[in-house]
């Protein structure tokens, strides 16, 4: 399992575009009959996913965690991005179908992963972050999630935000998950942008069209760089980073984020004439 290591800000501003690829870019994680997790030390976060395709796959231990399990001392979130999926949890069996989430949390032994057409595989996203008590495993489908609608096609940012894992939602040891869905027309996500110093956050960007790309938007607010990411790749966004992104086309991104609170609203905003 690849690891990233933490980052300091005064470090960050001599990056230049290849090292900010190999610090904070998750790619390649998408592989056919794969679990491929790349370990964190952002709040311990692992990013992950899971492609089954001609064949289910089961999340294994991994010998860096020190655990007799994957999940003995963890929790995780999982949302599916592709076909309709299947995902088994200790024996019970879980319908996941596109955008749907489910949680399972700590000391929870075994889980599978499989699609229930091969040619139109799940893609399974996954988030899992250290946990102190278990909390029950629970589906929530994306016509149940909360929705909030935002932004306009003036500024082209009219998106839907979809919560899932929070404190109104599913509930979590310190997980927070979700996903935003761009309106056609509109490119632009997290603007104006934010930080919040008390959590990491990771993007994943999906249904990006082929031949497209989103420029994502890192660094303080006062001293930004960006890294151009493709469809299925994700990127690590410390406390101190901003989080923004726009798109050659339109496209939808999931969110998710670990560290000392659940609480969604928890960011320090930065009016957009102060970006530099």
């Amino acid at each position: 399992m690849k690891i990233i290591h933490g980052v300091h800000p005064d470090d960050f501003k001599s990056y230049q575009t290849a090292l900010i690829r190999e610090r904070f870019l998750i790619d390649n994680i998408v592989q056919p009959d794969q679990i491929n997790c790349v370990y964190t030390h952002y709040d311990r976060m692992i990013v992950g996913a899971a492609h089954p395709v001609n064949k289910s796959v089961e999340l294994e231990n991994y010998p860096n965690l020190r655990a007799q399990y994957f999940l003995e001392r963890r929790e995780i979130g999982i949302i599916n991005v592709g076909g309709d999926g299947e995902v088994i949890v200790d024996g019970q069996t879980f319908n996941v179908n596109k955008l749907d989430c489910l949680y399972a949390g700590k000391r929870v032994k075994n889980i599978t992963f499989s699609s229930k057409d091969p040619q139109r595989p799940a893609v399974f996203y996954i988030l899992s972050a250290p946990a102190h008590t278990a909390y029950p495993t629970t589906l929530l489908t994306h016509s149940n999630a909360a929705k909030v609608h935002i932004g306009n096609v003036a500024t082209a940012n009219k998106r839907t935000i979809n919560k899932y894992i929070h404190l109104d939602g599913i509930k979590s040891c310190q997980l927070v998950m979700g996903l935003t869905i761009l309106h056609e027309g509109s490119i632009w996500n997290t603007m104006p942008p934010h930080t919040h110093d008390r959590r990491m956050e990771a993007y994943f960007y999906f249904d990006l069209p082929d031949g497209q790309k989103v420029f994502h938007y890192m660094g303080e607010g006062d001293e930004t760089r960006h890294i151009t990411v493709n469809n299925y790749e994700a990127v690590v966004s410390p406390p101190w980073s901003i989080h923004a992104g726009s798109g050659t086309a339109s496209y939808s991104f999931i969110w998710g984020m670990a560290g000392e609170n659940l609480d969604y609203t928890d960011m320090d905003a930065i009016a957009i004439p102060d970006i530099k």
